[in-house]
């Protein structure tokens, strides 16, 4: 089924319970070590939103499909 891959990972944007298909990768350069990256998740109606958000902040930015977790054994 679709979406079943990312089961339990949701959009980080405030309210929103959407299933996430990306991440959205940053740091703040003030107060993060350069090699420090925080992410959050996204679905598809608000990564555009969230990279906007951390953008206007001059904050370092990188948005990646999200991959499906890996089983481990």
């Amino acid at each position: 089924m679709i979406g079943e891959e990312f089961e339990g990972t949701v959009c980080s944007r405030a309210g929103c319970r959407a299933p996430a298909h990306w991440v959205i990768a940053w740091r703040n350069p003030r107060i993060h070590a350069p090699d420090r990256r925080k992410q959050w998740t996204a679905c598809d109606e608000h990564v555009d939103y969230l990279r906007g958000f951390l953008a206007a902040r001059d904050f370092p930015v990188a948005v990646e499909a999200l991959q499906p977790r890996q089983e481990t054994a």
